[in-house]
């Protein structure tokens, strides 16, 4: 879905990347690239970029200059702002979510400030990881000085963990499905109550005024 803008374009990719997932593409001059993330409530999301610029000389990407950087938008499902913030050509985003649905994680380039890319094309490496995946466990066995199999219980709780979040946010799927379903279904009972209605209306006041136009015309 491609969605104009007086001063950029943004190129809305829905992507299913849970529970982690890495991708590249690429953007334009003043392109903004946004991927819809469907996260259960209170879960924590990291994200990792880093950005390749495009070469004429030697027709190939190679790793971006220091100046070049990448502004990151999160928005939740009911739009609000959780996070807006600029960071390097390389970086690392992390953001929980407080409300369970599709999170629209949007990134684009300060082009405009550099004429180095003014015009240029940009590829960008996005790595995203949600849930339990977002976990360290190397890093928490040293601090927390757990055993190998300390370390797997603790992660097999983190997962069981996120498979709860998990249930829980297809739960409330499932009654907003089912809220939209009888929301749905109870206005298609009123529109067919109203065209019952005006049928009978109609049907009544056809009758009368052929009956005044035969009385008219004497034919009764």
């Amino acid at each position: 879905i491609v969605i104009y803008h007086p001063q950029f374009t943004v190129s809305l990719l829905v992507a299913w990347i849970y529970p982690s997932g890495a991708l590249y593409f690429h953007i334009g001059e003043t392109e903004k690239k946004c991927f819809i993330e469907e996260i259960p409530d209170e879960t924590m999301v990291i994200g990792k970029y880093r950005t390749q610029l495009w070469d004429k000389q030697t027709t190939s990407f190679l790793p971006s200059t220091p100046g070049l950087g990448m502004h990151v938008e999160i928005k939740d499902p009911d739009t609000k702002i959780i996070l807006s913030r600029q960071y390097g050509s390389d970086g690392r985003f992390t953001f929980t979510s407080h409300t369970p649905g599709e999170h629209q994680i949007c990134l684009h380039s300060n082009s405009t400030k550099m004429a180095l890319f003014a015009g240029g094309k940009l590829r960008v490496h996005l790595d995203i990881q949600v849930g339990e995946h977002t976990n360290n466990y190397p890093e928490i066995a040293a601090k927390d000085k757990l055993t190998e199999l300390q370390l797997r219980v603790r992660q097999l709780l983190d997962q069981v963990e996120q498979i709860q979040k998990e249930q829980n946010y297809q739960r409330f799927r499932e009654e907003r499905f089912r809220m939209t379903s009888e929301s749905t279904n109870q206005r298609v009972l009123w529109w067919s109550i109203a065209q019952t209605f005006i049928l009978i209306i109609t049907g009544i006041w056809q009758m009368r005024h052929l009956k005044s136009f035969f009385e008219a015309k004497k034919l009764v």
